[in-house]
């Protein structure tokens, strides 16, 4: 038994619990922008979607990305898993979603600013992104292929 002793399970639900709410908000929150994108700079509608993004990533997708690393890295220390590959996989994964998630906060802010991308497409794509991260993450943690 590692130093969380019984709180383990209790740590291991609220990881599972925020990485939940951080993967609604990643999946919301390209989507958003794709509606954003559609909208005049300065205009009432673009107002609206850059307050609708602010809350978003600031009620619901920052603090939940933070609480995952926090639980995730007791339960990591508990179990002691930095040598197995298939964790070692899954935290790769995790930290390159996480910098997907820091490339969603910066854009959503130069959407803010007036800046749009010359096509929607490619938002259309990274929206994909976090359900490819989810599906790797579940088959590593539930899989264990390696």
């Amino acid at each position: 038994m590692g130093f969380l002793g019984n709180t383990y399970p209790w740590v291991k639900a609220a990881h599972v619990i925020f990485v939940i709410f951080w993967m609604a908000g990643l999946f919301m929150l390209p989507r958003f922008y794709v509606y954003h994108h559609a909208a005049a700079p300065g205009s009432a509608e673009d107002r609206a979607w850059i307050e609708r993004e602010r809350r978003l990533r600031s009620i619901i997708i920052n603090p939940a990305m933070l609480f995952v690393w926090i639980f995730g890295l007791m339960l990591a220390f508990d179990q002691d898993l930095w040598s197995i590959r298939w964790f070692q996989a899954k935290f790769a994964t995790v930290f390159l979603l996480s910098g997907f998630h820091g490339w969603a906060v910066g854009y959503g802010k130069r959407m803010a600013a007036g800046h749009r991308a010359p096509s929607d497409k490619a938002l259309r794509i990274m929206n994909e992104i976090p359900a490819i991260a989810t599906a790797v993450v579940v088959i590593l943690v539930i899989v264990r292929p390696f």
